[in-house]
């Protein structure tokens, strides 16, 4: 009698044994932000999920997806320009996944699937590009890169929301070719500040000397100024010029007599 009630209570705990391993496989707890693709004896049921998802023990078979935004860093790849400079350049990939079933059943390993393509289309358009054109224009091959990769790994249920070019490393010839550039281009700015600078003086001195020649007595008015400006530097000698204006009526009165 005891050795069939010890039968019966092995019996019994390996029964509650297994029904809770049974339970803990058939039920699963997503996230909000997790779905799970479930296969039914290798036959695509679908996606579920978040909250409590129930499976058949041994039936099915359930592959978790994230749906957050997954940032991706593209490694520095060797890409020659169009106008053949040659140069590395790395650049970083917002995306997410929009289809759970798709990513899973489309393609093997879609992060690494993002990322061969990225860095391939990442080669392929700056390429095609030519180096002036990546440094002043880097939005506008950003949306590009957006573009294309987004098309490609559409089908997968990828969702490419941002593509951003990070660094472009130049080669030390072409940063010093780049440095003499600017410099040569800040000088070039000089002399024509400076030019335009000496052309309005010129204007303004014009300017003055027409408003002289109508009111002569304005010439002696800046003389008597000059002269006030001399004496405050307290000099022991002032040397300063008479206008002809001035003298003009002696030496007409010393021809007359």
């Amino acid at each position: 009698m005891e050795d069939q009630m010890q039968f019966l209570s092995i019996a019994f705990f390996l029964i509650v044994v297994f029904v809770i391993i049974i339970l803990s496989n058939a039920i699963r707890v997503l996230r909000e932000y997790e779905r799970g693709v479930i296969f039914r004896l290798g036959r695509l049921v679908g996606a579920k999920g978040p909250g409590i998802i129930f499976l058949v023990p041994i039936v099915d078979r359930m592959v978790k997806v994230s749906l957050r935004t997954v940032v991706l860093d593209v490694p520095p790849q060797d890409v020659i320009t169009k106008d053949n400079v040659s140069i590395k350049v790395n650049a970083v990939l917002y995306f997410r996944v929009v289809n759970p079933e798709k990513s899973i059943v489309e393609v093997e390993n879609f992060l690494f699937a993002t990322s061969q393509l990225s860095q391939t289309t990442l080669r392929s358009i700056l390429g095609q590009s030519e180096l002036d054109e990546l440094l002043s224009q880097r939005d506008k091959i950003n949306r590009e890169l957006q573009k294309i990769i987004d098309e490609h790994a559409e089908p997968w249920g990828i969702k490419v929301s941002n593509v951003e070019v990070k660094q472009i490393d130049l080669p030390i010839e072409m940063q010093r070719a780049m440095a003499k550039q600017a410099e040569a281009e800040r000088e070039r700015r000089a002399k024509v500040v400076h030019a335009e600078g000496e052309f309005q003086a010129s204007q303004k001195l014009s300017d003055a000397a027409n408003v002289i020649a109508k009111n002569p007595i304005a010439l002696q008015l800046r003389f008597l100024q000059t002269l006030t400006e001399v004496a405050a530097d307290k000099n022991s000698t002032i040397l300063f010029p008479v206008p002809i204006d001035v003298l003009e009526p002696f030496m007409k009165r010393l021809k007359q007599e």
